[in-house]
This record gives C-alpha cells, structure tokens and sequence, in this order.
C-alpha cells in the first residue's frame, strides 16, 4: 500500500517513528510533514496529504499534530477525503469499516508511540464493510457536490 503522511512541528519524532513501523509493515510510505520541531502551519500538511490521497496516488494518509484536530479539520476541506481523529485501536479500525475513512490522525500530545503504532496497524488491518455503510459513505460525496 502506498501511504501519505503528514506532520507538524508537535510530532516530528512520532511521525518518524510511525514512517519506520509502517516501512516494517511491508507498505510505502512518503513523508509530506515536516522535520523540524520550529513551529509550521498544519493546516499546510493537512491538505498536502489529503490532496495526495483524494487524487488516487496515494492509498490511504496518516496525519499527526499535537491533538490530531486541526490537521485532520484541514484534510477535510479537500473533496474526496474522510480523515478521522483516532486515540484508541477501537476507533482506528471502525472508521475504516464503516465510514471508509482515507486518512487517520492523532495526537502527539494525546497518544504514546506505542499506542499510534497500535492505531495505525488496526487501521491498516481494517477493510471497508460496505453494506448498508455504502450508502452512508456516498452522501458524504453528496453533501460534497451540493457544496462546492
């Protein structure tokens, strides 16, 4: 799988972190974050990834701030993108089944490497259900269209 994440200054150590357990996965992933800790705009980084991910080069996105909010709120200004905020492995893995989401995030203020690892493994893992969780995913794009 090819894997876009994302970063701002509050997790630059988590994301490297994460691009190594990814890597060890078996999956591609390319760093559109930064790595610095000087302070950056996340709103920049979100979209960058949800930009990648919504024009199809990308798989999925993995996006980390210090609460994993506003990076995500950004990503989700682009059409196309279905970010979600996980902080447990419960949420990481129901979000991919059923609401199809393309891009995780979280926070490195909020979650430990451990736990991110965890998160990102169960979102990986996980598959789209589809079912009745199809029709729900296509108004999202619904509600998309009739905005722009």
């Amino acid at each position: 799988m090819k894997i876009a994440i994302g970063n701002d200054h509050a997790a630059v150590e988590l994301k490297n972190e994460i691009m190594e357990y990814v890597k060890s996965l078996g999956h591609e992933v390319t760093n559109f974050g930064t790595d610095t800790n000087d302070s950056v705009n996340y709103p920049e980084y979100g979209e960058k990834v949800g930009r990648a991910v919504a024009s199809g080069e990308y798989d999925c996105g993995i996006l980390i701030c210090g609460t994993g909010v506003g990076i995500s709120i950004a990503a989700n200004k682009v059409n196309g993108v279905r970010a979600a905020v996980c902080s447990d492995v419960t949420t990481a893995h129901l979000v991919k089944e059923h609401n199809n989401a393309n891009i995780i995030a979280f926070g490195a203020r909020i979650v430990g490497s451990e736990l991110a690892k965890d998160i990102v493994k169960a979102y990986l893992e996980a598959e789209f259900m589809g079912g009745r969780h199809a029709t729900r995913v296509s108004m999202f794009s619904e509600i998309e269209a009739r905005n722009k």
